[in-house]
This record gives structure tokens, C-alpha cells and sequence, in this order.
């Protein structure tokens, strides 16, 4: 048997931590670990005083790395030439913007005595929304002294991002800001733990990370000016120093794994560690993301990743996160969208309002999917959470509309996935405004794979074919094909992603197409959504709602006539 050679794809998520073991010649997944985080409440600290707060212990990710990897090695060793000797590079993804108060030496202030318990010294989860007032100023400067930094992220700034967190830290609790000597992001902190890195300077950083969440762009050379870090406040200007002057793509190695970790993994000594990068923008990898691909990661929220050529004169998109060189794919620019909540949504329904256990999900999707489109007279916004894109708004909320006294909870669960469903869409029409065409939209996540009522949904909605990804596992894939990436062929790697990505992707034989009557049906509903969005999201827009209710209660007798 010629010799194989393996990378390790680890993929921390918001609650656990996966490790995959990736035969980089067949794509195979030969081992798969997971663990949960032990702190907090599934891994997330919160502040009964704040419901904006989620912070989480940056030790249980450093712990993680113990409890998967070897077990995930444990699993591949009963597979025919598999040795941890061949595994040839690390690479790892992560939440963001998740930011992490470290010293000098890069120690977590949370690991210290005087700030431990303190959720200000622990890392700032990507959802954590604290920082509004400090983004709607970051976005007010900007747009008076600096809107090419706008530009690039959507023409708002938001809190779920670096800078907006780091200055409501600062403002909240100096003491942590000034004991740290600078912030990394969790893409960068795990990198750097694996390589044994404690100078701050020898951190490659992610460009994915920066150029999305933190205004990095090359064109002004790097993170914004310290100038304008210092009209936030002079402190943060002090701390532009002590930020990296380059950042990196994930298909270059951050380091190489050190001596310690090697030791306590049981993997070689040297081998590549990869550049982090974001969960969704490496799922866009392992779900073979291309021109004209759209990959949607689905979860408790959903980011929508799609690339184009860096060569081509893209504009930029007003309300995405971010067009950034190199964030995913070398050679084209990264662009990100998303929505603050979905899959969160359906679980506020099931266990806050029907205060039902989590199998009511299966049996309130069996009941919607004998509904029509259109057939409950409902329309819903999916902002429960906010509004990521294309709005950039934390401050906006739910809204269902519709309701009669027949009105039970299936009809509601369904208008719930019909919300998610035209948020969605607003976003693609929005991208393709500009230029990016979307032919096909790629999905990955447990939705994906397990609610057939979702993906026709959205089918029908969006009006493309919605491909499912094989692997359940796309964003530990997509960090181990950037570890394959990173060590070459020279190691056993790859030359270029596309050539990996050519090898290891693949996709589930069922599709799900757009059914014509539904589309129309849809098409209907999306125009009243789209008043709707715009009248409650949109300063200085107004329309007159008179005839909104009498639309759906119209619509809903076509549908069940068969009169449409």
C-alpha cells in the first residue's frame, strides 16, 4: 500500500469542539471526536443583568485540543495505513469575532488569579451584542473620517465585531483592557497555542478574521490608522502598536506544532500549523465553494460565503460583513452574509413559547408540511436576534403578522422558516444587485441534513437548486484541506485549494429543486416580506401597511381554492 498522508481539521463551534482526521487523498473522515465545552451553560457564560452578554472560558479551548485529538487518532488507527506519523498538518477554524484578552507572552488574562471568574478577561463570543453603542459610534466616526473602511464591510459596523467589543471593554471595565497587551482574535489564539508561540509579534493573523471583523485591508495598510483608533478613545489608539502589520490567508502555515503539544496529542513535532480562519468561511471550503456557488452554513444562525476573482472589478455590496482578499480561497475575494438567528428561532418557539421538549421540532414540521405555502395567512421578520445582513441592525426585532383565532402552532412554525426563508433571499438579491451571480446554493449543517421541509422551502424561496454537502463535518473538512494546502506537496499536500477541494468535496445524491406553483405562491409573500423589511428596517422608509392583512387573508383562501 503506497503511503497516505492524513491532516487534522479541528472545528470549534459556539457549544463543542470537533476534530476530524482527513486522508487528503480520498477526502475519507477516518476519525471524528467531539467534545463539549465544560463551562458556563453549554460552554457560554452569560449576565442575568445584560441578555446581550455571551463570553466563554478561552482555557476549555485549550483543553479541548486534549480531548479530541487523540481520540479522534484513536478512531483512525483502525484504519489500514493510517499512523500519526503520517499526519502531516493542522489546520483550525473557529467562531468569530471572537475576541480574547491576552499578556504580553499571550497568556489569556482568564488564566490569571485576579481576573478569573471576570467574564470581561474571558473571550467575547461571536454573538455577544454588548457593544452597540460602541459599533453605532465606530460606524458614525467611520462614515465622517474614514467611509472606505465602511465600504468594505457593508457600510455599518457591528457588535458583534473586534473593535466594537474591545471598546465596550474599555469602557466598562479598564482594569482588563489595561492588563491586556493586546487582543487576538480565537481564530489566531489557537494557531498560536498549538505552535508554541508567545511573542505577539510572530502571530500570523488571520486576514479571514481581520478583513472581516476588525476593517483590516490592505489598500490602507493593514487595521485601521491608530489616528482613528484614537477619535474612539486615545487608549485604543495606543493599542494599534500592538496589533500585526500583516495578516494571512489560511493556506500558509501560522507555525509549526511545538514540542509540548506534540507530546500531549501524540502527533509529530513540526508539522504544519495552519493560519486560522472563520467556522463558515473554511465550510465554504469543505462544501466546495466556487464562482457562482453559494454555500450557506445553517445552524443557530447561518453565514452565506461566496467568492469571486480578485482579479475582476468587483463593487462594494452595501450591508455584507465584509469583501475581503484571500479570507477564502486564495486568489479570489471572500464575501460574507448571514443572519443573526435560525435555527435559534425555531428552538425559541419550541422550548419558550410551546415550553415543549426538543422533539416537538419533529412533530411541528410534520404538521407545517402539510401546509401550503401561503395557506396560514401568516407572515413573519426573522430578526428576533437582530439583523445581520443586509441591515446591520442588533436593535431590530420579530415581528408576526396574520394571526386569526385559528392560527395554532404549526402554521407559526412554518412562518418561521418562511421568515428565515425570505431573509435569506434578501441577501442573494442583494449580492447579485452588484454583480455576484449565485446559480447554485450549497448547504451544510444539521438542518440541512435532517429537515427536507427546510430545504424545500427554501428551494422554492430562493428559486435555485439547494445541494447538500456529503460531510456533516464541512468546516473541520475545509480546515483540513487548508492543512493539506499549507504542507505542500512536497509533504503529501496540495498545490492549491481548488486541486483539494477537486478531490476531497463531495455532495448527497438528493437535491432539492424549485417547484414552479410554490415559487409563485412565495414570490407573492416575498413582496409583502420585502414591505415589511424595509418599513421597519429602513430609516426614512414608510409604506402604508392598509392592505397587508387583507393580502395574506386573500392569498391564504387562493391557495386553499386552488385559485392561484
Amino acid at each position: 500500500m503506497p503511503d497516505r498522508h492524513y491532516t487534522l481539521g479541528l472545528d470549534y463551534g459556539s457549544n463543542s469542539v470537533r476534530c476530524v482526521v482527513l486522508d487528503v487523498a480520498t477526502g475519507e473522515e477516518c476519525g471524528v471526536s467531539v467534545w463539549d465545552y465544560p463551562s458556563g451553560e453549554a460552554g457560554v457564560f452569560t449576565d442575568p443583568d445584560n441578555p446581550h452578554v455571551a463570553r466563554q472560558s478561552p482555557l476549555d479551548f485549550v483543553q479541548a485540543l486534549e480531548a479530541v485529538v487523540p481520540e479522534a487518532l484513536r478512531q483512525a488507527a483502525g484504519r489500514p495505513g493510517f499512523a500519526p506519523a503520517r499526519v502531516i498538518g493542522i489546520g483550525v477554524d473557529t467562531t468569530g469575532s471572537t475576541p480574547i484578552p491576552v499578556t504580553v507572552d499571550l497568556t489569556p488574562l482568564a488564566a490569571l488569579p485576579e481576573f478569573a471568574g471576570n467574564l470581561n478577561a474571558m473571550a467575547w463570543m461571536w454573538k455577544d451584542h454588548s457593544a452597540m453603542g460602541e459599533a453605532e459610534r465606530i460606524t458614525a466616526l467611520a462614515r465622517t473620517h474614514r467611509p472606505q473602511f465602511l465600504a468594505k464591510c457593508g457600510g455599518a459596523y457591528s457588535s458583534e465585531w473586534f473593535f466594537s467589543k474591545i471598546w465596550h471593554c474599555l469602557e466598562v471595565d479598564p482594569a482588563v483592557f489595561e492588563a491586556a497587551h493586546t487582543w487576538l482574535e480565537f481564530a489566531d489564539f489557537i494557531p498560536a497555542v498549538l505552535a508554541g508561540i508567545r511573542d505577539p509579534e510572530k502571530v500570523r493573523r488571520s486576514i479571514c478574521a481581520a478583513g472581516h471583523k476588525a476593517m483590516y485591508c490592505d489598500d490602507w495598510g493593514g487595521y485601521p490608522d491608530a489616528e482613528f483608533l484614537a477619535r474612539l478613545d486615545p487608549r485604543m489608539g495606543a493599542l494599534r502598536a500592538r496589533l500585526s502589520h500583516r495578516a494571512w490567508p489560511a493556506s500558509v502555515a501560522a507555525g509549526r506544532l511545538c514540542a509540548e503539544f506534540a507530546d500531549k496529542l501524540g502527533l509529530p513535532e513540526g508539522i504544519v500549523v495552519a493560519v486560522g480562519a472563520f467556522d463558515a468561511h473554511l465550510g465554504g471550503v469543505g462544501a466546495g465553494i466556487a464562482e457562482g456557488r453559494m454555500v450557506k452554513i445553517l445552524g443557530t444562525s447561518t453565514c452565506d460565503i461566496l467568492v469571486a476573482r480578485d482579479d475582476a472589478d468587483l463593487p462594494d455590496i452595501p450591508g455584507v460583513c465584509g469583501i475581503v482578499k484571500g479570507s477564502v480561497l486564495p486568489g479570489y475575494y471572500g464575501i460574507e452574509a448571514g443572519q443573526s438567528a435560525v435555527g435559534d428561532i425555531f428552538n425559541w418557539f419550541v422550548t419558550e413559547v410551546c415550553e415543549g421538549e426538543p422533539n416537538l421540532h419533529a412533530e411541528l414540521t410534520d404538521r407545517a408540511a402539510r401546509l401550503k405555502p401561503g395557506e396560514s395567512g401568516l407572515l413573519a421578520l426573522d430578526w428576533n436576534n437582530g439583523n445581520r445582513t443586509i441591515l446591520v441592525d442588533a436593535r431590530l426585532s420579530g415581528l408576526l403578522v396574520g394571526c386569526t383565532l385559528h392560527t395554532d402552532r404549526a402554521d407559526i412554525y412554518r412562518a418561521l422558516i418562511e421568515a428565515t426563508a425570505f431573509g435569506a433571499r434578501r441577501i442573494l438579491d442583494r449580492i447579485e444587485e452588484y454583480g455576484v451571480p449565485v446559480r447554485e446554493v450549497i448547504n451544510c449543517g444539521g438542518i440541512a441534513e435532517k429537515n427536507p421541509l427546510f430545504m424545500q422551502i427554501y428551494a422554492d424561496v430562493l428559486g435555485r437548486r439547494m445541494t447538500v454537502s456529503a460531510s456533516s463535518q464541512t468546516c473541520a473538512l475545509g480546515a483540513g484541506i487548508m492543512a493539506a494546502v499549507a504542507a505542500g506537496p512536497a509533504a503529501g499536500g496540495y498545490a492549491t485549494t481548488e486541486e483539494a477541494q477537486q478531490a476531497i468535496c463531495t455532495y448527497r445524491e438528493e437535491a432539492y429543486e424549485p417547484i414552479p406553483e410554490n415559487r409563485r405562491v412565495y414570490d407573492e409573500l416575498y413582496a409583502l416580506y420585502g414591505e415589511l423589511h424595509d418599513s421597519f428596517g429602513v430609516a426614512q422608509v414608510c409604506f402604508d401597511h392598509y392592505s397587508v392583512m387583507k393580502k395574506l387573508l386573500d392569498l391564504s383562501r387562493r391557495v386553499r381554492t386552488r385559485d392561484v
